[in-house]
């Protein structure tokens, strides 16, 4: 056919039109070319380097490789776990002293009860290792590796509800849109292993049962290019949708489907400049390496047995906590640069003794496997451990008697941290005597993530994306390094 004088005029807008003879697009078509595309070909310069790895900022003196980050949602005990106060028995029953509640907000679902009884925590605390580490007989396998253990005793946040608190721990914001932190990591430095996301999450459920619900946003990349989204392992079947092919397709042919698909999206980001098309040819590209990565990542039938029990009776149910952590650190091993594991079911406002005790049986071996798991293969010395909710419990109790349980506390709570760059058997931060305020060395939620960053080599400050004509970071406009946890 013959060539158009508008096409030899416009050749790379003319290759995006299908049959017929070419039409130029319309006025909003030609600005979104020239604007997106020069913009998606200088995103794309920033982003990715020869090798389609992400190079949007380059490490300094980087003490983290990996992160594995164990979020408890629900929000753990702090008093019942982590930061023992023996004092408080004498204050069994009595009404927590205004002069301690101050301004706090409390939630509705107290506002209701009369009074404000305090709780003393039903459950021992012991000291464990050559530091002495103090923690709950209700954790008795982190006994073994107290020692390598940092806990963060003077822990704050801003929301006193579940979903705003856990999207401000993940995103460092309360509304929902914005990265998470596991999207910023990967959009700052990339995968490490090109045959698997350099951000994966798993999720898991309390036995105990009153789980929140956990939605996908959490692991969203909100404004970033969609590649830096947190990709999904299921629970039950295969760990990822559509890694068989379908009868009559073979890997070969799967390759030649996609290279065909690749051709056309290439063509349409010619015409277009939209990031979102170059979004789309690299997740179907990995989508296709992930058909061999990812059922090896999955099949545990050659951990020896030494290893299993490391985690616990339940490693071998699929979509429990134990097996996920076992997947985290083969995940770990295969250099995935961000791992998180959401289990959900630590909102105990009734029942604490029954309901904490169970959660923690569920997960408690698991942890320290993982930790000891990590530590025996060398991989603890570039691999960081968080271990924490989005917020603690109240001191005074809810419900009268056996029943009784602790409402929602932003004012103080308890992060653990364990392996690289991270002083082990080591107690940050200090609280009161009701562990309803912090009294010393404070530490935001903006300032872990902060610290966070500053392990992977990252400057939580310059690490910036522009939107909607502002540069955002994961700590917003605040966020200091916690030097002193740092080994």
């Amino acid at each position: 056919m013959k060539e158009s004088k508008r096409e030899r005029e416009s050749p790379a807008l003319g290759e995006a039109v299908s049959a017929g003879d070419p039409v130029l697009p319309d006025r909003r078509s030609f600005l979104q070319a020239s604007g997106h595309g020069f913009g998606a070909m200088a995103l794309g310069s920033l982003l990715f380097d020869e090798e389609g790895k992400a190079a949007t900022v380059v490490p300094e003196n980087p003490r983290v490789r990996r992160v594995i980050s164990l979020f408890m949602s629900g929000g753990p005990s702090q008093m019942d776990l982590l930061d023992p106060k023996p004092e408080l028995e004498k204050e069994r029953g009595k009404e927590l002293p205004k002069s301690v509640r101050g301004e706090q907000r409390i939630t509705t679902m107290t506002s209701v009860q009369k009074s404000l009884p305090v709780l003393p925590s039903p459950f021992k605390f012991g000291q464990h290792g050559q530091s002495g580490l103090e923690l709950s007989e209700l954790l008795p396998h982190w006994s073994e590796v107290a020692d390598d253990l940092c806990l963060v005793r003077s822990m704050q946040t801003e929301a006193i509800n579940h979903d705003p608190a856990i999207t401000f721990f993940q995103t460092g914001f309360q509304l929902a849109g914005r990265p998470s932190v596991g999207s910023w990591v990967s959009y700052g430095l990339g995968a490490i292993n090109r045959d698997l996301p350099a951000y994966v999450v798993l999720t898991s459920r309390s036995t105990a049962g009153g789980a929140q619900p956990l939605y996908s946003r959490l692991w969203d990349s909100g404004f970033l290019p969609a590649e830096h989204s947190g990709v999904k392992l299921r629970n039950t079947g295969d760990p990822v949708y559509f890694l068989k092919n379908p009868p009559g397709i073979d890997r070969g042919v799967r390759r030649d489907i996609l290279d065909d698909v690749g051709a056309l999206n290439r063509r349409r980001h010619a015409a277009l400049g939209d990031p979102a098309i170059e979004s789309r040819i690299a997740q179907y590209e990995m989508a296709f390496r992930m058909q061999t990565s990812v059922p090896e990542l999955a099949d545990i039938s050659k951990e020896p047995e030494h290893v299993m029990k490391l985690y616990g009776p339940n490693v071998g149910k699929q979509g429990s906590f134990a097996r996920n952590c076992l997947v985290a650190r083969r995940l770990a091993e295969r250099d995935v640069r961000f791992i998180q594991l959401f289990h959900m079911g630590w909102d105990q406002h009734d029942k604490l003794k029954e309901t904490l005790s169970r959660q923690c049986r569920d997960t408690e071996q698991p942890v320290a496997g993982l930790i000891q798991d990590l530590k025996q293969r060398g991989l603890l010395k570039d691999t960081l451990v968080v271990w924490g909710g989005e917020f603690g419990r109240t001191t005074y109790a809810q419900k009268p008697g056996d029943k009784a349980g602790r409402d929602h506390h932003p004012g103080c709570f308890t992060q653990m941290l364990a392996g690289a760059g991270i002083k082990g058997g080591h107690v940050h931060g200090e609280t009161d005597d009701y562990c309803y305020n912090v009294t010393r060395d404070p530490v935001h939620v903006h300032d872990l993530n902060a610290t966070l960053m500053r392990l992977l080599g990252v400057d939580h400050e310059k690490l910036t994306f522009r939107f909607q004509g502002r540069d955002y970071r994961l700590t917003d406009v605040h966020g200091k390094v916690v030097k002193e946890i740092l080994s």
